[in-house]
């Protein structure tokens, strides 16, 4: 007789449990799946997708595992009681279903927290498709009785918090966070890595509030919810809140069954998943695993195929929990995985800070410095998918090379043993994946990702199961695919030509022709680059405010403390002294820290975000335009003064150099890219260390390409000698363009001119030559940009709805933030050092290398 399996609950654990077991089982069983929603089991971890346009149908799970004949589900009849003795369950609608295996898969509940008025209309959880279909539908109702956005308030700043949060800002809804410990996401971040998670999300128009402890909700006339009450007797006025204080287990039916449980709630199981009853199994957020229930998707797979394996007669053990999380909020980047806190005895902190981006890495390695055993990355969380597998083995290189931004050395990816988690949401192995490629026939990632499941779940796995999949087919000699990442099968250069022919303007035009899915991190900005070169639209216009990176969001370069840094373009340094004047009154009246560049122009740092618009008004007002600083676009042209002050200058490099910034001002590329105009071989405005350097001689000027300072410094190559104004122009227009045309995703000039076929031979003759027939094109193309140019800044000025998003505060629009504090130091101000920092320092690159015992 087929052993009878009964599964109460239907969510992802469920559905994982039922495929395992559907795929796995060679003889005839019997599954039975009860849930008490009335829809088929849908992916929790994505319900952000939800205010993206994604309805239910998208949110699914693959339900081919129902049309199995072995399998039963009931929809909207949720189990109501359990006879351990006679083997049944029976439902809300009277069915009793006899079992031989019993599985608790009943997940959680959103909690809400023990104050008054907690139940109010207006209050809502986070936790089901019901309830963000709600939250919407009022979001909707409220703005259009109000005729003003919605103020909504997020009770507590975990995980779900912040994705509560980002929903909220993505129906055009006014978001503030109350979190009540000192910082956001406590239970994986620490102090330093959650202040820089703080000022990211400001960055993004949502508002925070740290050690806010909510004590009471309050009700309008109407009975709904009107303010928020926080201990320190402080009223925010709300017209929702959204409650994401944790979740409680679901564990009345097996209480009221007699099986043994914690007392602060969950089913208690060992390491086989197996309950006080040894016929009864738990999976999933219901499971407590020595004295632990934890609200991730992860453990669930990995119980479901503990189960799984036990039912059909192995002997698989769950090792315990994997925390590693990833936060789902575009714009923000933020992990963490393995002892992120250190907690493993001799454990080494090595944490590297950006003054410039914003960017807080840590990684924890073991007292030899030699193991990773977990880390923290905010900011930039490109390398959580390759060094999550790496915890627990050797790193590999020298810690700092894994942490150090893009345009440095390139970290070394060591060589995964078979063994090592690469998705730990499916518990998939490198050896899993090697297999499928080898052994299975995948011929991609997608292929992979079916087979195995590696990547199906969070997604944050997926670069590293494509470089994987990507080794393997080559070690096998098969074609590799070159697609920009797993939304397109297009590299960068063919996504620039299908944009460019098509004609399309926005992102969502562009995936639903020429890709697939909503989009990620990695093609959302390289699609925001294109558009820009090739429609000329304000960076905060439309769908593209969406897609920019951290400091595009706001047209400033985030700080450490969370302020921002203002630089107008002084193009060739090059500045009147009623110029400065205003600069100095500026800074002077904002108090604002001011350094001159080594591009030649003046840097204010300090600037909070509501001060931006004001600070930028002066500036426009006295002929300023914005420099650019914070886009991945032309920064600055470098230039001595020349023939027209210098005895040994034989060109006006000083003319040059301003005609090449107020030319190429503006133009967004793949990287940041600079200039240099020396005028003469002296060479004082180091031109050959930029991505194009121009050297003054007697027969006109040399022009070189592919250079670079940074950590990886090189020399530019020559191009072309003795050319002409006219010629020089026109020869850089066709290089930046050809650049901008075919450059991988976040590549610079310099490997970009090494990756050519034929390298430098080969650029001169596609940009003097005409081989590849493009001259036209080329010269077209920088014609509309020069053309089409518009100060971003004073673009912004004009707008009110742009200019909406430099709030510190939502609901205190003009309020500082008090949680910056500065010092004062020769003269000027600088952040406030923590106490704390009293730690061995090392600079590496203008940055801060701290290593931590």
């Amino acid at each position: 007789m087929s052993p009878r399996i009964v599964v109460i609950g239907a969510g992802m654990a469920a559905h994982r449990l039922v495929d395992s077991l559907v795929t796995r089982a060679d003889g005839r069983i019997s599954l039975t799946v009860l849930g008490d929603e009335d829809r088929r089991p849908y992916d929790r971890v994505g319900l952000t997708r939800f205010f993206d346009g994604e309805g239910p149908e998208e949110l699914t799970l693959p339900d081919t595992i129902f049309a199995d004949p072995r399998v039963t589900l009931h929809e909207d009849d949720a189990a109501t009681s359990i006879d351990r003795a006679a083997r049944t369950v029976t439902t809300a609608s009277g069915a009793v279903h006899p079992y031989d295996h019993l599985v608790l898969a009943t997940g959680s509940v959103a909690a809400r927290p023990p104050v008054d008025g907690a139940e109010l209309p207006g209050c809502f959880v986070y936790r089901t498709l019901a309830d963000v279909d709600s939250l919407q539908r009022h979001v909707q109702e409220r703005a259009a009785a109000l005729g003003r956005p919605v103020r909504g308030i997020v009770v507590g700043g975990g995980l779900l918090g912040l994705e509560a949060a980002g929903a909220l800002q993505g129906m055009d809804a006014e978001a503030t966070v109350l979190q009540s410990s000192d910082r956001l996401m406590s239970a994986q971040l620490d102090l330093p890595a959650g202040t820089v998670l703080r000022r990211l999300i400001e960055a993004r128009g949502i508002a925070v509030r740290t050690d806010a402890r909510t004590t009471a909700i309050l009700p309008g006339p109407d009975g709904a919810v009107e303010a928020v009450a926080l201990r320190d007797g402080t009223e925010l006025p709300a017209d929702l809140v959204v409650l994401t204080v944790g979740v409680r287990p679901r564990d009345e039916l097996a209480r009221a069954a007699g099986l043994s449980c914690e007392e602060r709630g969950g089913v208690r199981i060992d390491a086989a998943c197996t309950t006080s009853d040894p016929s009864v199994h738990a999976i999933g957020e219901v499971a407590s695993f020595e004295g632990q229930c934890v609200g991730l998707v992860a453990p669930g797979y990995a119980m479901a195929e503990v189960v799984s394996d036990r039912i059909l007669g192995g002997d698989a053990t769950f090792d315990g929990y994997d925390l590693s999380t990833k936060l789902k909020l575009s714009g923000v980047d933020v992990a963490s995985f393995g002892d992120a806190f250190a907690t493993t005895p001799g454990a080494l902190d090595v944490v590297y800070t950006d003054p410039v981006s914003g960017v807080h890495k840590k990684l924890v390695l073991s007292d030899d410095a030699k193991t990773l055993l977990g880390g923290m990355l905010v900011g930039d969380a490109s390398a959580y998918g390759a060094l999550r597998p790496l915890v627990g083995g050797p790193l590999g290189a020298d810690p700092a090379v894994h942490l150090l931004p893009a345009g440095g050395a390139a970290a070394p990816t060591p060589e995964l043993p078979d063994e090592a988690i690469v998705c730990s949401c499916s518990s998939v192995s490198a050896g899993t994946i090697r297999h499928a490629v080898r052994e299975q026939g995948c011929a991609d990632a997608a292929e992979v990702t079916a087979c195995t499941k590696a990547g199906a779940t969070c997604g944050s796995c997926t670069v590293m199961v494509k470089s994987l999949v990507t080794g393997e087919l080559a070690k096998l000699g098969k074609a590799v695919s070159t697609g920009l990442c797993e939304h397109f099968d297009l590299t960068r250069r063919q996504l620039f030509d299908a944009v460019h022919v098509s004609g399309l303007t926005t992102f969502s035009a562009v995936i639903e022709r020429f890709g697939r899915g909503r989009g990620c991190d990695v093609c959302k900005p390289v699609l925001a680059s294109i558009l820009a070169v090739l429609g000329g639209e304000h960076v905060l216009d439309g769908e593209n405010a969406t897609l920019q990176d951290t400091n595009d969001h706001v047209m400033a370069n985030l700080q450490k403390d969370g302020t921002y840094s203002v630089v107008p373009r002084m193009p060739g340094g090059e500045v009147t002294p009623e110029g400065l004047i205003t600069v100095g009154e500026v800074a002077r009246d904002f108090g604002l820290y001011t350094k001159i560049t080594g591009g030649q122009r003046v840097d204010m740092f300090g600037a909070r975000l509501e001060q931006l618009p004001l600070i930028w008004q002066r500036l426009v007002d006295a002929g300023f335009e914005s420099g650019h600083a914070y886009g991945k676009s032309l920064r600055t042209v470098k230039s001595c003064v020349g023939s027209a002050w210098c005895r040994y200058g034989v060109q006006d490099s000083t003319s040059m150099a301003v005609r090449l910034e107020l030319r190429y001002r503006g133009l967004r590329a793949p990287h940041k890219f600079k200039l240099g105009v020396s005028g003469c071989a002296r060479e004082c405005a180091e031109a050959r260390s930029k991505d194009a350097g121009i050297i003054a001689t007697a027969q006109g000027w040399n022009l070189y390409v592919g250079g670079n300072g940074g950590a990886t410094p090189r020399h530019a190559e020559l191009l072309a000698e003795g050319l002409d104004d006219d010629t020089l122009i026109r020869t850089l227009d066709r290089y930046f363009m050809y650049y901008i045309r075919t450059a991988d995703k976040l590549q610079r000039t310099a490997p970009w001119v090494e990756s050519l076929d034929g390298g430098i031979d080969s650029l001169r003759e596609v940009i003097m030559e005409d081989s590849l027939g493009l001259a036209a094109d080329l010269d077209a193309a920088m014609a509309r940009h020069v053309e089409g140019y518009r100060d971003e800044w004073a673009a912004t000025l004009a707008d009110p709805a742009k200019l909406a998003r430099f709030r510190s505060f939502v609901n205190a629009p003009t309020t500082p933030d008090p949680g910056l504090a500065h010092v004062p130091e020769r003269g000027q101000i600088r952040p406030a050092r923590p106490e704390e920092r009293g730690s061995d320092s090392v600079l590496i690159a203008g940055t801060t290398l701290e290593v931590r015992r």
